[in-house]
């Protein structure tokens, strides 16, 4: 079985300062089978991650839609953020993606979209993600579990990792698979979420990295990294 980490962000996500080498080398170092890069509302990190660790990176995106968040794997075009749920599946459903919904239930958490709205899209999704290492209150990450198993989806686990020190806090048990988004959902099957809740320290090294940004744009590679706040 592999271990395989599917919610990581790096450098190029508007709260994170971790470099890209960085993320990678923490990874091999834990002994993480795959990685998904799921940057903020853009492609350009994961596919950057996919150049320096072909064997390793999952190209993926986290994208905030009108109602909360959604995740997605195997993404080849990069989804812009505000559309509604609906249409950023359609977009996503469209080239081959595969989709869920990330810390779907978390109560504490601005970006989440809440029972109401998981319950509207949730048979367009293949997946919730059960166990997320930055949910500070586990029953919430319990709730998701409950939820997808009622209604038959499959579960995903990612540490949601904004530094090193997070990642494969919580991650996704899963039978090996090829690189392709096939191959990925015939292994979610027999996935199982696995691992424990982060303590809370690091959302703060978030929200330094979202000030950093804005008081000087951070160089690396060969771009200068801001803080965009969202519309």
């Amino acid at each position: 079985m592999w271990k395989v980490d599917l919610h990581s962000h790096t450098i190029f996500s508007k709260d994170c300062l971790t470099r890209t080498e960085d993320t990678i080398a923490r990874a091999r170092s834990i002994g993480l089978d795959k990685l998904a890069i799921t940057e903020h509302d853009n492609l350009a990190g994961a596919l950057r991650a996919k150049e320096l660790a072909p064997d390793l990176i999952i190209v993926g995106e986290e994208i905030m839609t009108t109602h909360g968040e959604l995740i997605a794997y195997f993404v080849k075009e990069e989804v812009p953020r505000g559309l509604s749920p609906q249409e950023t599946i359609r977009r996503l459903r469209d080239q081959g993606a595969v989709v869920a919904i990330p810390h779907p239930l978390d109560s504490l958490r601005n970006s989440a979209m809440g029972m109401s709205t998981v319950l509207e899209v949730i048979d367009l999704v293949d997946a919730l993600e059960v166990r997320n290492a930055r949910c500070v209150r586990p029953q919430d990450n319990l709730a998701a579990m409950s939820l997808a198993q009622e209604r038959g989806l499959f579960t995903t686990a990612g540490s949601d990792a904004h530094i090193p020190f997070e990642l494969g806090r919580c991650y996704t048990e899963m039978p090996e698979f090829e690189d392709d988004a096939e191959s990925f959902i015939d292994a979610l099957q027999y996935a199982k979420p696995m691992g424990k809740e982060s303590p809370f320290w690091p959302h703060l090294m978030s929200t330094w990295a979202k000030w950093r940004k804005r008081i000087r744009p951070v160089p690396y590679g060969g771009v200068l990294h801001t803080y965009r706040k969202s519309s």
